[in-house]
């Protein structure tokens, strides 16, 4: 595989990737039957790849990995059970979600390379506030220095169906970190978590948006 900063997918058509944007807050559920859709007509061929950014209401989601444990308080929001892969996570207002829907059979069929890419992506983005975004092999996301100590920005988590890739990224621009309490984010109790208003950023949800937009091509063609 590639050098793991330097990840790029090439696109072996010249096809273009649907791109879009929902206002407000998307409930799960529906967010869950919508994907599934456009990822069962993508494998058909009946609709292009798209990127779909939201945010969604004060929830917990449970990947494969997840441990009864890690699920600090119950009652706190509603909990739901997914086949992406990882631990639990937290989504709510003031974090980006990119729902990423690409064929990996016209991108080389390389999970660990998409991966990757999701990574390169998530730091080149963070890169156009002068945010440094840094992967760990032993911790999945991507993460900041705040002097001695490291915080995650950032959450990855797919499923991958025909070849078809599903769920995808979660950047932290305002959220309420205080929900985060609630789970182990991603089943690490050493560190904390962080977003791009906490480092001192103005940045709003549109500015990262654009910043998405930009740094995609580069990447996945």
């Amino acid at each position: 595989m590639a050098a793991r900063d330097d990840i790029r997918l090439t696109l072996k058509s010249a096809d273009e990737v649907a791109w879009d944007v929902s206002e407000g807050l998307v409930p799960y559920p529906d967010a869950m039957a919508r994907m599934d859709a456009h990822v069962e007509a993508i494998a058909r061929g009946t609709e292009p790849e798209r990127i779909w950014l939201l945010e969604h209401p004060p929830l917990y989601t449970a990947g494969t990995s997840a441990q009864e444990e890690d699920l600090v308080e119950r009652d706190r929001f509603p909990v739901f059970r997914t086949g992406r892969g990882g631990q639990y996570t937290y989504h709510g207002p003031g974090q980006r979600v990119a729902y990423v829907m690409l064929d990996l059979k016209r991108r080389g069929g390389d999970v660990r390379a998409f991966v990757a890419a999701l990574e390169q992506w998530v730091i080149d983005t963070l890169d156009q506030f002068n945010v440094k975004g840094e992967r760990r092999e032993d911790r999945v996301g991507v993460w900041v220095r705040r002097g001695a100590r490291e915080d995650k920005i950032a959450a990855i988590g797919i499923r991958v169906r025909h070849w078809v890739t599903f769920h995808g990224i979660s950047i932290n621009v305002e959220p309420e970190l205080a929900h985060f309490s609630g789970i182990v984010p991603c089943g690490i109790r050493e560190h904390g978590v962080t977003s791009l208003v906490d480092l001192g950023l103005p940045v709003t949800m549109a500015d990262l948006d654009v910043a998405l937009r930009k740094t995609f091509r580069p990447i996945f063609g």
